[in-house]
């Protein structure tokens, strides 16, 4: 059993905790995801971890009520427990893996989008600790919805918070922001996006036409987590891809964007779900319970 710490509500149907997982805190690093089943009955829900203590064996997670499952976590309380607690999984941060003297060669622009702000903090903390400049661009439709604005702004060199209806900061969207940024002069080397995927792909177009090497996290398109339902295939350049096993991060500028945002709806009827399955034959995979398939 994994206890949790703490929990509480950060914004409209959005929750945060804090959860004892040795394990994982020991060995994840900057954008890994885990599983968490809340009962020996429950479903696998993937969700990007937000931060990590690795002397405490803490995870803390924020996640989005978007379920039945969800909704069931949200009532959760500090004291409870999950039954299990499965990770890290997914590939890290490309810049992880880099050599360092590389990465720090580089100047970031990390773009979080409402809940992206939870995956894009440990990867702006990882650029803090090993002095690498960043900047940092948040969205969200309203105050309300901006998290963890203190940490980002103790991370990151600036911080720039847009709000779709303007009530905080500055009316706009992210990419907005992008093309002011470059038009008052600023230049990066490498621009990270992660967010709704509508926002991240049309801040892929704008940055392919700025000529920014952009990576995107399609952690929100994950269902089963584990490569067999098949929920997260892409097509990735000429590859096809799944997010959770290869990814969840990928060159934002390769991603078939229409396909993956027709493949979302669809997956989420059964008589998508039946439609995908005929259509892709044996490559869909579909372990998960949800399509009728074998893995």
């Amino acid at each position: 059993m994994y206890e949790i710490l703490s929990a509480r509500k950060a914004a409209d149907r959005i929750y945060e905790m804090v959860v004892r997982a040795p394990r994982v805190a020991q060995h994840c690093e900057p954008g890994q995801f885990l599983i968490v089943i809340v009962d020996e009955k429950g479903e696998r829900i993937p969700l990007t971890i937000c931060d990590y203590d690795r002397k405490e064996g803490t995870v803390r997670i924020v996640f989005q009520v978007v379920g039945a499952s969800t909704l069931r976590m949200s009532r959760m309380q500090a004291g409870d427990s999950f039954h299990d607690v499965v990770g890290p999984l997914g590939r890290p941060s490309e810049f992880v893996t880099d050599p360092l003297d590389e990465v720090k060669k580089r100047r970031y622009l990390f773009v979080a989008g409402g809940v992206g702000a939870a995956p894009v903090y440990p990867q702006v903390r990882w650029m803090k600790e090993h002095g690498v400049v960043c900047d940092v661009i948040e969205g969200a439709r309203n105050k309300n919805l901006i998290l963890l604005e203190d940490e980002l702004k103790a991370t990151a060199d600036h911080l720039y918070i847009t709000t779709d209806d303007g009530s905080y900061v500055r009316k706009g969207l992210v990419t907005n922001v992008i093309q002011d940024l470059y038009d008052a002069g600023e230049r990066y080397d490498v621009c990270v996006v992660i967010g709704p995927m509508i926002m991240m792909k049309f801040a892929c177009l704008l940055t392919q036409k700025l000529g920014l090497h952009t990576i995107v996290s399609m952690n929100t398109i994950m269902v089963d987590g584990t490569g067999m339902c098949g929920a997260c295939r892409l097509k990735v350049g000429d590859e096809t891809k799944f997010a959770c096993v290869d990814g969840p991060e990928f060159d934002g500028h390769l991603i078939d964007w229409q396909l993956a945002m027709e493949r979302q709806q669809l997956y989420k009827t059964e008589e998508g779900r039946a439609y995908l399955r005929e259509q892709e034959g044996d490559t869909h995979k579909g372990g998960c319970g949800q399509c009728g398939g074998e893995d």
